[in-house]
């Protein structure tokens, strides 16, 4: 495939590495305000921008025909806009927060474990996520995915960073070192505590992810997500 990267920052140099290795070219490297953009000459366009400039890459390769992987966070507010323009250009989208092949496989772990413990009051839950410290949003977006996760499997009614209120899940966030990225969430009892953990070891297996979705994405048409990928509905 020739794969346009739009944000060559550490995401961006480690899937332009990948994917020479699984027999791509990389055909393009974008930064920010970036003009005369060759799109045709791409066949798959993966999204690790800034929050600022997500939308319009996405929407503008939409309107070129190029499908698009996006792990951009911090613009989810137009997420639906840019989900009509797919639909009205015909195109092809996978939106994550997070493209680990693991973490996705933990969120549906997440979701299941969620449904049971609905059915058993003595459990509260909470949720720890640990970043490098150069991350600056917190929760994560992967924390995020996870909270609404349980948000949609039990009644717990929201979110809240560090304390805990009624009907919401706390969660804490952390930022240490050079950690690529954990996430623990605990359901404590006065007897006994049951947690579920998921630990990136590197930002690979992040890379690798969003290059199986464009992989994957070849030839379709319309908005999908991870569990379209590794087939998990």
């Amino acid at each position: 495939m020739n794969i346009a990267l739009f944000g060559y920052g550490k995401m961006g140099k480690m899937l332009e590495q990948l994917g020479k290795n699984r027999g791509h070219d990389i055909v393009a490297k974008i930064d920010e305000d970036a003009s005369n953009i060759p799109y045709a000459q791409f066949d798959v366009a993966i999204d690790f921008s800034t929050p600022d400039s997500a939308f319009n890459n996405i929407t503008a390769c939409f309107a070129h025909g190029v499908p698009v992987i996006s792990g951009t966070t911090g613009w989810l507010d137009r997420y639906d806009e840019a989900v009509d323009q797919c639909v009205e250009k015909n195109g092809a989208f996978i939106y994550a927060s997070n493209f680990s092949l693991g973490v996705n496989l933990f969120f549906e772990l997440n979701k299941r474990l969620a449904q049971m413990m609905a059915n058993v009051d003595s459990y509260k839950v909470a949720m720890e996520e640990i970043h490098h410290t150069q991350k600056l949003d917190a929760p994560s977006g992967t924390a995020i995915t996870l909270a609404e996760g349980i948000i949609a499997n039990s009644e717990y009614s929201g979110w809240t960073l560090e304390k805990e209120t009624n009907g919401n899940i706390p969660i804490v966030a952390k930022r240490v070192g050079t950690v690529p990225g954990t996430h623990s969430i605990s359901y404590e009892s006065p007897v006994d505590t049951l947690e579920i953990k998921h630990t990136a070891h590197n930002r690979e297996g992040f890379a690798l992810g969003a290059l199986i979705a464009a992989e994957w994405i070849q030839g379709k048409k319309g908005v999908f997500t991870m569990q379209d990928v590794l087939n998990l509905h």
